[in-house]
């Protein structure tokens, strides 16, 4: 067994390399070409929570290897004010020709890593090609990991940044102005100026209590919605829902776990079939993208184990051609 580390992952799994690993993963999963049990959740005192994520990864394509593995993520909000990521967690990999465990690592900065790149997957497949000025809702470790992804596939040239304390929301920006010196970074008090106007919008946080209406957003615009991982946590309004052409990552866990969704159906606000599609039908040409260039497109992102699993086979086929990580027979 490899195991690799929190470097090995970040030297192995650029967000460049991510967004195209995770866009043919979803590909592979809207063509019914993976296993993917729903999320399981464990109560480990809360607010803090253990999250369970098998699945098995089975690539029409020769260019990925078949594999199954499961993805074990500690979620504990408090974390960032001690200095630790808020994931923390393994990943581990299984080969499908005998059932060996053939790798770990670590899943915290896979986990960010991957879940920008599906949202820049999707803002590459949805979002207007000139779409410049740029909203993150949160100030935490997937704002950074989200503007790296969006700069990666639009033309960005303003970003605004909202977080619950202003202290970390400048801290971010700060760090962010180093990173990316060209782009005009502001740090807003309200959400709702924040998003006046803006093209892209990535709400990225784990609120309980929507922080932003479908009332304030404007034709043309394009939005991220992942922090919310639970049911009883959403980031965006019914209306929000209800107004948008709404894509999802995997539907059966869309009617389960998102907040959202669930409540705007259950309401009558909307219908199962109010998801226009899953994003990799949208990638595979099965299914339409934005429909004009005044259309709201929403992409509701959960996460799903086959982008785990995609992406830590990545890094395993990457570690094994250039000798990373410390080998640990079991």
């Amino acid at each position: 067994m490899i195991v690799l580390s929190d470097a090995d992952v970040a030297a192995l799994l650029p967000m460049r390399d991510a967004i195209e690993v995770v866009a043919g993963a979803m590909k592979e999963v809207s063509a019914g070409n993976a296993n993917l049990p729903l999320r399981s959740i464990v109560d480990v005192g809360r607010p803090n929570m253990m999250g369970v994520m098998p699945g098995a990864f089975m690539p029409g394509s020769e260019a990925t290897a078949p594999c199954y593995g499961i993805k074990l993520v500690s979620l504990f909000p408090g974390n960032p004010d001690a200095g630790y990521s808020s994931h923390q967690g393994a990943i581990v990999l299984f080969e499908s020709q005998h059932g060996s465990a053939i790798a770990m690592m670590n899943a915290g900065l896979l986990t960010a890593i991957r879940t920008a790149a599906a949202s820049a997957v999707a803002t590459r497949a949805l979002a207007r090609e000139d779409a410049g000025v740029l909203a993150i809702i949160g100030a935490g470790e997937q704002a950074e990991h989200h503007l790296e992804a969006m700069v990666a596939v639009r033309p960005v040239r303003e970003v605004r940044i909202v977080g619950r304390r202003r202290e970390k929301a400048e801290r971010f920006a700060a760090h962010a102005r180093e990173m990316h010196p060209a782009l005009k970074i502001d740090v807003l008090d309200d959400v709702r100026a924040a998003v006046d106007g803006a093209d892209l919008v990535c709400t990225v946080t784990s609120s309980a209590e929507p922080l932003l209406s479908g009332d304030w957003i404007a034709p043309g615009t394009h939005l991220n919605v992942v922090g919310a991982s639970i049911p009883s946590k959403r980031e965006i309004d019914e209306e929000m829902v209800a107004r948008a052409a709404l894509y999802v990552d995997y539907r059966p866990s869309t009617f389960a776990q998102a907040g959202e969704v669930i409540g705007a159906i259950e309401s009558g606000r909307i219908g199962k079939d109010h998801v226009r599609a899953e994003i990799g039908e949208v990638l595979g040409g099965s299914k339409p993208g934005r429909a004009g260039p005044e259309e709201i497109t929403l992409y509701r992102s959960l996460g799903i184990a086959a982008q785990d699993l995609a992406c830590a086979m990545h890094c395993l086929t990457r570690a094994r051609a250039e000798g990373r990580g410390v080998e640990a027979p079991l």
